[in-house]
């Protein structure tokens, strides 16, 4: 039954954790400006996580640089 809840309301189950992989990652910094609070490409050229749990509100957030995201290096893991 939890992992039922989990799907339907996933601020029941656990917490919501940005995951990058940084093997497709362009940092093309689309996701950063979607969420400049988690997501940031520096004067390196590379992509950093700001917060990795960033709160719940922000998943509508989170889930728009996921879809937006040209190499689909991003996702959502519901710990």
């Amino acid at each position: 039954m939890m992992a039922v809840l989990d799907r339907l309301h996933p601020e029941v189950g656990g917490q919501m954790r940005v995951v990058i992989d940084y093997d497709l990652c362009e940092s093309n910094a689309i996701c950063m400006g979607i969420a400049p609070e988690v997501f940031e490409v520096r004067d390196d050229d590379f992509l950093y996580i700001l917060n990795d749990t960033p709160d719940e509100s922000m998943r509508d957030r989170i889930q728009e640089a996921v879809e937006r995201c040209p190499k689909q290096a991003i996702s959502i893991a519901d710990d």
